[in-house]
């Protein structure tokens, strides 16, 4: 109790807790995404619950991974040696997820751009719904990707076990909040999803040059991002004037 009440009159403690919440939310926009498109795989009654359990259980897995912080950090250090890089399990772990991202985008790109693959599916009797359990493994299988890389960088800002774990829990209940608008926005516009969908198949090929040594800044990702956005909600507002104009 007297070091909680410490931490709470302690300016340093706020500023490290509110400069990692920011992180964690930063990091959990790639997420956030794929949870989003994902989602909408789920069949319309089951999608909140889809986002809520999947994220739910990325909080749980983000709790305890700080309460065994020796054995994540223990994650980092070299097992094996190939191609000239010296791989740790977290390398692995990065390059397994980027290369399932990359599978997941390329097969959801195909299933949209392939003429009638949903109309044959439907003609053969057979949903083009994701199953809840399914849906809700696939997101927290790579939920362990980024949970690890959100820890890690949360140990590297302070060692408060306190403060990381009430950074964790808002940006994690801030996804929550932010899931189902977002899985909304994307669902009501198709070039939205193709777009989301490039930013995960980016991702996944950045995580899997982070396994392999190559890091790419995060500032450089998150900014080719937000300029595919600005040009997209332009096109979006130049459409939307095009069909004013003509009615």
């Amino acid at each position: 109790m007297a070091d909680l009440m410490g931490l709470a009159v302690d300016p340093t403690a706020w500023v490290a807790l509110i400069t990692l919440i920011i992180m964690e939310i930063v990091l959990g926009i790639d997420n956030l995404v794929f949870v989003s498109i994902l989602s909408n795989r789920v069949a319309p009654e089951q999608r909140q619950a889809a986002q809520r359990i999947g994220l739910g259980l990325a909080l749980l897995m983000r709790l305890a991974l700080l309460f065994v912080l020796a054995w994540v950090i223990s994650l980092t250090q070299p097992v094996f040696a190939a191609f000239g890089h010296a791989f740790s399990w977290k390398d692995l772990i990065l390059v397994a997820g980027g290369l399932f991202l990359v599978y997941k985008a390329t097969t959801e790109m195909h299933e949209r751009i392939e003429p009638g693959s949903e109309a044959q599916a439907a003609d053969q009797g057979r949903s083009i719904h994701l199953g809840l359990g399914i849906a809700v493994v696939q997101i927290c299988a790579l939920n362990l990707v980024f949970s690890l890389d959100s820890i890690i960088t949360a140990i590297g800002m302070t060692t408060e076990i306190l403060i990381m774990m009430v950074a964790v829990i808002v940006s994690v209940g801030l996804m929550i909040v932010a899931a189902n608008p977002l899985s909304r926005f994307i669902s009501r516009k198709p070039t939205i999803v193709m777009l989301a969908l490039g930013f995960l198949l980016m991702i996944g090929m950045t995580l899997i040059a982070d396994g392999f040594g190559l890091h790419v800044p995060k500032g450089y990702i998150y900014a080719a991002m937000a300029f595919s956005g600005f040009v997209e909600g332009m096109n979006q507002l130049a459409r939307r004037a095009s069909i004013k104009a003509r009615m």
